[in-house]
């Protein structure tokens, strides 16, 4: 019997990817999330979570994790417009509008399952607005939640889609200059998420203003960690406009899992409406929602200000003490610190090397980022300790010293 053609061609396409050093593995851990953990028994020192604040494994959330599956279960039973949507949800999305209201007038919340569902279901359904072309302007370096939420939206209508460098506005204003389009959309991450490097929101809200488009923004890495409260990127940017379409996520610095969009309460309506993933995919567990309720309490509160504290410092500790001569630490002010050193084989063989003194942080390539700029990417936490941080600048130090070039 002959092996099915689809097999062996995946074993050629498999092959290809071996030779170029971009085969993916998953490593599993066996201890809760934390920055020190534990892979097949063996322990290492994590920096590359997303964990920002540390509150992954943190006791009282753990503590209302459990008690919301005491009290409204474990599951939701139907998607939102069913019967899976609970009384706990809109008070969790009540909630999340509050950390918004500042910045977006009428500020109304959706609750995802992920930050990828709630960026595809966001981008296909604004594309929808209206019975004209659509043009969208998105940040070349935008997550890939993002890039496929346009990938989709262009698949079922008429949209323009073009590009531009975030360093450099020029250019989109230009584009935006000429376009005669009724309905723009611009879209762009807030902390990129592979450089760590801020979106420039104020501009981008001139643009927008100036040019009658919507903002979108990704505030994934930003939610949490940046502005007096964490309520992210817009409070930390001091911006207001009903032009906002604002994207968080819950998985990271929140320390549980989801996301939010929030936005005007009309394009929230509409994106009820319009949002074929938000409709059709089963709503998140009441037992989460209560959870992730408390987790933005904390982050609001005085626990959240001490945390976040305790990331700035480690922030500035990690900064002062990784210098390098061959390789180059991308500046960022934020919790994602990447260190690019070029090829595959050197990023791979830098986080071997790493994995063997008892540290973990993975080798990012192509696709991820372009060619011949792969790196460590780098996460601090609120929860490393001073010690941790000055070790890994020490241990690098001396890797770059002693690996080949």
């Amino acid at each position: 019997m002959h092996m099915p053609f689809a097999l062996n061609q995946i074993d050629a396409e498999l092959a290809i990817i071996d030779r170029e050093l971009l085969r993916r593995s998953i490593r599993s851990v066996d201890t809760p999330c934390g920055t020190e953990i534990q892979i097949g028994g063996k322990p290492l020192l994590a920096f590359c979570s997303n964990d920002y604040l540390g509150l992954a494994n943190h006791p009282k959330l753990i503590a209302a994790l459990s008690e919301g599956a005491r009290r409204f279960g474990t599951g939701s039973g139907a998607s939102h417009l069913i019967s899976g949507h609970h009384a706990i949800h809109d008070e969790l999305e009540a909630k999340l509008a509050s950390t918004q209201a500042g910045a977006i007038p009428n500020a109304r919340a959706l609750f995802f399952s992920t930050g990828y569902l709630a960026n595809i279901s966001a981008i296909t359904a604004l594309s929808l607005i209206g019975k004209s072309k659509t043009s969208i302007y998105s940040a070349a370096l935008n997550h890939a939640s993002l890039i496929d939420g346009v990938r989709l939206a262009r698949g079922q209508g008429s949209v323009d889609l073009h590009i531009f460098d975030h360093h450099h506005l020029a250019g989109l204003e230009d584009k935006l200059r000429n376009d005669l389009t009724p309905f723009k959309l611009i879209v762009t991450d807030g902390v990129f998420s592979m450089d760590g490097d801020l979106a420039p929101v104020q501009e981008l809200l001139h643009l927008a203003n100036q040019y009658d488009a919507l903002l979108m923004i990704d505030d994934a890495h930003g939610f949490g960690v940046l502005g007096k409260h964490g309520y992210g990127i817009l409070e930390d940017q001091e911006v207001c406009s009903d032009r906002i379409i604002y994207m968080g996520t819950l998985g990271k610095a929140a320390g549980l899992n989801g996301a939010f969009v929030c936005a005007h309460e009309k394009i929230i309506a509409w994106l009820i409406q319009k949002a074929r993933p938000y409709i059709y995919s089963t709503a998140s567990s009441p037992a989460l929602a209560f959870a992730v309720l408390r987790s933005v309490s904390l982050i609001e509160g005085e626990l959240g200000q001490e945390l976040r504290a305790r990331l700035h410092s480690n922030i500035a500790l990690w900064k002062e003490g990784s210098i390098f001569i061959r390789w180059n630490r991308l500046k960022s002010d934020t919790a994602i610190q990447p260190i690019v050193v070029g090829s595959n084989a050197t990023a791979l063989q830098l986080a071997r090397a790493l994995d063997q003194l008892g540290y973990w942080i993975p080798a990012i390539r192509p696709p991820t980022v372009p060619k011949e700029m792969a790196r460590l990417r780098m996460t601090l936490s609120a929860a490393h300790t001073k010690e941790q941080i000055q070790g890994l600048c020490k241990v690098l130090s001396d890797l770059e010293t002693s690996l080949p070039k």
